[in-house]
Formats: structure tokens, sequence, C-alpha cells
């Protein structure tokens, strides 16, 4: 059985200095030691291997046939060391990492979730990011839990006490109708016109709810298919019509489907990013930073992508 033998970084770098030098008190020089440390360190290391590193005379200092073979290896784990080190302190300091981001697949219409990573690449190019398309009831669930690092999701819904979730835009709702449905040789919609018709729910049926509050009426509730895609497809079937956000409108074309914006003041849809409050990882924590610092006003348009 082998026995274990430990050495340490000091060491080799003391191997290798003495090696380069082959002089001890200008190896000791350059690290900025003692020659008898660095005789220390030298004799500590050959006793742990066993072998002899070097032919000393009180002239001249000589590599052995071990020494020698034993340089490169030496090297190559004070390289190994250093790169271990800059690693490590990158990490620290938010360069280097990964980044799970959960999402809903809506929140990619409006551009926000492009535009949040477009930008944090380049910014931080070297931090893998790894993309989860999520059920947006599930997103504060794996936040909390640590499954995902961010979400982006659209409010309003309740979180763990321990997630925060700061809005990035706010897009006003529209009508989807299927294109012969009579309201839509109509620009403008008014709530109250909409009484009586079956509304397709997505995920987020805010919408749905506010414009029967305005309109005075209950709305009679028709599927619930999910994403917001699915919403359209089933409004192109004849399900019913469906409240959704604008920016839908301007990234899903379905055949056979109609939008109409609604009158009244506007009725907005959020899209939010959502964090753990308390964050530790350097590499999530910058891109908090980011999406703290994207905070834009109601209604304000999406800018265009960043460009590294």
């Amino acid at each position: 059985m082998k026995s274990e033998v430990h050495m340490e970084i000091r060491q080799f770098r003391c191997f290798v200095a003495v090696a380069e030098q082959l002089h001890f008190s200008r190896a000791a020089e350059q690290l900025g030691m003692a020659a008898p440390s660095m005789t220390k360190q030298i004799q500590d290391m050959e006793r742990a291997l066993g072998v002899r590193l070097f032919h000393r005379t009180k002239r001249s200092v000589q590599l052995t046939a071990a020494g020698s073979l034993f340089l490169d290896d030496a090297r190559r784990v004070l390289e190994q060391a250093e790169r271990a080190q800059d690693t490590a302190r990158r990490a620290g300091r938010g360069e280097l990492g990964r980044i799970v981001i959960g999402y809903v697949a809506s929140t990619g219409y409006a551009g926000v979730l492009q535009e949040q990573v477009a930008a944090f690449r380049c910014t931080h190019p070297s931090i893998d990011l790894e993309f989860r398309e999520v059920a947006m009831d599930l997103l504060p669930e794996m936040l909390d839990d640590g499954r995902i690092d961010i979400a982006f999701l659209r409010p309003p819904m309740a979180y763990p006490p321990g997630i925060v979730a700061v809005p990035l835009l706010r897009d006003p709702f529209v009508v989807a109708l299927p294109e012969r449905h009579p309201l839509g040789t109509r620009a403008v919609i008014e709530p109250r016109d909409l009484a009586g018709e079956i509304f397709v729910l997505p995920e987020q049926d805010a919408g749905t709810w506010e414009v029967a509050r305005r309109g005075g009426f209950d709305p009679k509730l028709g599927p619930r298919p999910g994403s917001l895609a699915a919403v359209v497809i089933l409004v192109s079937l004849g399900a019913g019509i469906a409240i959704v956000p604008g920016s839908l409108s301007r990234a899903v074309s379905v055949e056979h489907v109609v939008y109409r914006q609604l009158s009244t003041s506007p009725i907005l849809s959020e899209i939010a990013a959502a964090f753990r409050r308390t964050e530790w990882a350097p590499a999530t924590k910058a891109f908090i930073a980011q999406i703290r610092a994207a905070v834009r006003c109601p209604g304000e348009e999406t800018p265009a992508m960043p460009r590294c």
C-alpha cells in the first residue's frame, strides 16, 4: 500500500525557483524569504518524496535525474494552482458561474427576456446561462427551493416570503377575437360590449376579470389551455374571445384571429423578474443588479437589444 505524500504549493514554488536559479540564496531572494527557510522547504519536499532533487556542494547546485523529470510536473502544478485561484477570484467577482433562468413563454413576446439576456451576456460573457420554460404557478416555488435562480413571469401572483419581484414592462391588454366576430369590425371595443361572450383564459387571467369588472358583468368562463399561444389558437377555432397582452398581438400572428384595443384607461399587463431576496451567488447577484437597473415606467416600450 502506497504511503500518502503531503506537499504544499509553496514547496513547489521553492523547488521551481531553485531549479531555475540553481542557487538557494538567489531563489530565496526571488521569493522574498530567508535562505535557511528555502533550504528547509526543499529538504521537507525531498523527505516527503523519498528522493534527492538536487546535488548540492559548497560551490554548485545541480538537479538530479529525478529533479529534472520532476521540474516539468512541478511547473504544471503551479500553473494549475494559479488557474484555480484565478477561477475562484473571478467567480467571487461574479465573472464566472452558472445561472438557471425560468420563464413563461409569454415574457419573450415583448422582448424583455431577450433584452435582459443579451445585455447580461455582453457584460458577463463567461457566465453559463441555462433556460427552462416553466408553468407560471410553479416559478415562485422553484425559486424558493433553488431549482432556478431568476424567473421571468407575469404578475399578479403570490410569492413565498423570501422572493421579491421587480416589474420590467407593462403593456396594455387587448381583445383577441375570431376573425368573423361581429365586434371585429371595430377599431376600439368597450368592456361592456363583451358581456355575454365566452372567455378563453390564459395562465394569468387578471386582465379578463378587470375587463369584466369595468364592463359591469360576470364573465362566462371557457377553456383554460395555459400558454398564450394555445389561447389564441382556441380563439381562432371559435372557442371564445380572450384578453391578452398587447405584445402578443405584435409577436404571434395566427390565421383567423384579430386583435382590437380596449377603450377607457389602459388595463396593463405586467412582466416582472423574480429572485430570492437574499442571494449569495455572485453571478446571480450581478444579474439581479442589472434587472434592478432596468426598471422602466408603465407603458414604456422595450428598447432595442444591446449589441456587444
